[in-house]
């Protein structure tokens, strides 16, 4: 029941049974028959159908109040008292570029001041690791911000932005990056991800044409495709990729720059763990801590 509650709460959120399935990976049909089961076990219709549309009836917009109320309590069901959060379990959610810089350091504080606690760290990209925080699968998530907006029930707290650059092989003739990316072939950050939809806007508002080569969701992959001359790419200069390897060089894109921001994604506090405030806090302590060593020193 869970299970269609929650899908249920996703078609109110979307609008549609089809943008509800998007979000959540099942077909419309699928959507449409969790919604069918969900009706005739309550007895009675969310939804006023009409054709091919839905429209949520007033039994539906009461039903949706306590079917939210529902999933934020089961969410709830794996956690400890508040007096027991030192040695509870925080489940986090981070793009694979965060987990070995800034989430380790601020687990590395937390774990200072909660050496008790159990943390279970989730890879993924943003767009799942955001759905996973909305069904209640973890407590927080650091990820790119959403280009699409924050759900109500969500606050976001940014951490660190990061410009993008382009990355060309060694021996690519020239200096200017416009003509580099119109040159050689190019090596797309996927656009399904929310890193890869920013060098589309990108491309399209610079009106620059490309040669599409290779398309794939790792950055890494994209540096050391380019380092073995496979072409160029534009991705975000990431602390976790640095220093580049060889056989690859980094143009700055000028007065065109754009950034990538990065930060935690969280429920409200009223339906977030304590711990979770915690880990944020440990989060902007790390983020200020590698500004103080990335300045430069005074002259003496």
């Amino acid at each position: 029941m869970i299970t269609e509650l929650r899908t249920f709460i996703t078609v109110c959120r979307h609008g549609t049974f089809a943008a509800a399935g998007e979000r959540i990976g099942l077909t419309q049909s699928a959507v449409s028959s969790q919604i069918k089961r969900l009706e005739e076990s309550l007895g009675f219709a969310l939804f006023d159908r009409t054709g091919r549309s839905a429209t949520l009836n007033a039994a539906g917009q009461t039903t949706l109040e306590r079917a939210e109320e529902i999933c934020a309590l089961y969410a709830k069901l794996g956690e400890l008292p508040e007096d027991a959060t030192h040695s509870g379990l925080l489940r986090i959610g981070a793009i694979a570029s965060t987990q070995s810089t800034l989430v380790a350091r601020a687990l590395e504080a937390l774990r200072k001041g909660f050496p008790l606690l159990r943390v279970h760290v989730s890879p993924g990209v943003s767009m799942r690791l955001m759905d996973d925080l909305d069904a209640g699968q973890i407590d927080a998530a650091v990820i790119i911000r959403p280009p699409f907006g924050i759900l109500p029930d969500l606050t976001w707290q940014t951490l660190v932005h990061e410009p993008y650059v382009l990355i060309a092989p060694a021996d690519a003739p020239g200096k200017d990056w416009r003509a580099l990316l119109q040159a050689q072939p190019f090596l797309r950050y996927d656009r399904a991800s929310f890193g890869g939809r920013m060098v589309e806007r990108f491309l399209r508002r610079e009106g620059l044409a490309v040669t599409d080569a290779i398309e794939v969701d790792e950055i890494p992959a994209l540096i050391h495709m380019a380092s073995r001359g496979l072409g160029v790419a534009l991705v975000p200069l990431v602390e976790a990729h640095l220093p580049l390897p060889p056989g690859v060089r980094m143009l700055s894109l000028g007065k065109s720059t754009f950034h990538r921001e990065v930060g935690l994604l969280q429920r409200k506090p009223r339906a977030s763990p304590p711990v979770v405030a915690q880990f944020a806090q440990c989060l902007r302590e790390a983020v200020k801590t590698e500004r103080r060593k990335s300045r430069p020193a005074p002259p003496r």
